[in-house]
């Protein structure tokens, strides 16, 4: 199974939308932008693929969460556990 495209967003009045949030001088956003996002989507597609009906697990969130995890010294589920509280690390 290949990696599928997000569908576009929807404007939603009452939520604001997490880019919004987000403060463009810290340091992991500055990182981000000079990261070549494209590779990651191209050379790691076919390893996370999806075999029980489940989205195809985004490349980019793989190498973001391996990045992360090297960075901060996090253990597998410290990594995870962060992700799901905060949307990010």
């Amino acid at each position: 199974m290949t990696h599928r495209s997000r569908p576009s967003e929807k404007v939603d009045l009452l939520r604001p939308r997490l880019v919004d949030m987000i403060d463009p001088r810290h340091e992991l956003v500055k990182l981000a932008a000079l990261i070549d996002w494209e590779v990651f989507e191209r050379e790691w597609a076919g390893f996370f693929p999806s075999h029980k009906g489940r989205p195809v697990t985004e490349p980019r969130l793989v190498a973001g969460l391996l990045y992360l995890q090297h960075a901060y010294w996090l253990s597998d589920e410290a990594v995870v556990a962060r992700w799901v509280e905060n949307g990010s690390v």
